[in-house]
C-alpha cells in the first residue's frame, strides 16, 4: 500500500511530518502552523487540517501494517 501525494504543492516529507506532528504531540492546527513557519514552511492551518483528514488514516494504517510484518 503506497500513499499518493500527487497534485500537492508540498513534498511528501513535509506533508507526512505535519500530519505526524499534529497526531503525535496533540498540538492544535495553529500550533503546527507556527512550528512549520519557524522552520521556513508557510502552510495554513486549514491545509494542515485537510492533510490530516486525507492522509492521517492512511499513515496510521501503514504504520500498523509495518508493525505486523517486520
Amino acid at each position: 500500500m503506497k500513499i499518493s501525494y500527487k497534485r500537492h504543492r508540498f513534498p511528501p516529507e513535509i506533508i507526512a511530518h505535519v500530519v505526524w506532528l499534529y497526531a503525535r504531540f496533540n498540538l492544535s492546527l495553529r500550533e503546527v502552523e507556527e512550528m512549520m513557519l519557524e522552520r521556513g514552511v508557510d502552510v495554513s492551518y486549514e491545509t494542515i487540517r485537510r492533510w490530516t483528514v486525507k492522509f492521517g488514516p492512511l499513515i496510521a494504517a501503514l504504520r500498523l501494517y509495518a508493525g505486523r510484518n517486520p
